[in-house]
């Protein structure tokens, strides 16, 4: 109870900041599970991740040929998935939002960085108020200990299960990160005029 409080606490503060979207429907969390699950941001996410695992040869029943890359990007992708499914199908008993809902326009860079781990904690309800990301938690674990009855012996154990699940909190925070500023690097980078959209 204490640690849902430490949560909701500041996440109200950012509320009042952000504008929340209306309540998500049913055609939006399978969207939601689409996009998060082979969206640009999660592919090129499982190269790096396939790529860094076969060169340290991670885990070594795979081996560090093409063969293992993709075993590892597809053991990824399965794990990506499940989560996903869980977060938007468990959510929805209580009316939990996934998506993540950006900073005010205008915000600090101090401010945007904290509305980013903030809400990769919490969540807005049916009534768009913050609260405690429960699904999210369920299924970013629950998908890890679940996808040990398909993963290589030496990575099917406690320990990597606890990293796992720390790792999957801290991508989707690598999510949100993406999320809030990759909208404003495009515009830098391609110069693209805000009012007529072209270069």
């Amino acid at each position: 109870m204490r640690f849902s409080l430490v949560l909701l606490l500041p996440a109200c503060a950012y509320a009042q900041h952000a504008t929340l979207p209306p309540p998500i429907t049913s055609a939006e969390r399978v969207h939601w599970v689409i996009n998060s699950t082979v969206g640009p941001a999660s592919l090129w996410g499982g190269l790096f991740s396939a790529g860094f695992g076969t060169l340290l040869d991670a885990p070594h029943e795979y081996g560090t040929h093409w063969d293992g890359a993709a075993k590892r990007y597809g053991m990824r992708l399965t794990g990506v998935a499940t989560s996903n499914v869980m977060e938007a199908g468990i959510g929805s008993l209580w009316g939990e939002d996934p998506r993540y809902v950006k900073a005010a326009s205008g915000s600090s860079f101090g401010h945007r960085v904290g509305h980013i781990a903030k809400w990769t904690f919490v969540a807005a309800n049916r009534d768009g108020d913050p609260h405690p990301a429960y699904a999210r938690f369920i299924a970013i674990a629950g998908s890890n200990a679940l996808s040990n009855t398909w993963r290589a012996d030496s990575e099917a154990d406690t320990t990597h299960f606890v990293a796992r699940t720390a790792l999957g909190v801290a991508l989707r925070m690598a999510g949100n990160t993406w999320e809030e500023f990759w909208p404003d690097a495009k515009r830098k980078l391609f110069h693209r005029d805000a009012k007529s959209g072209t270069p």
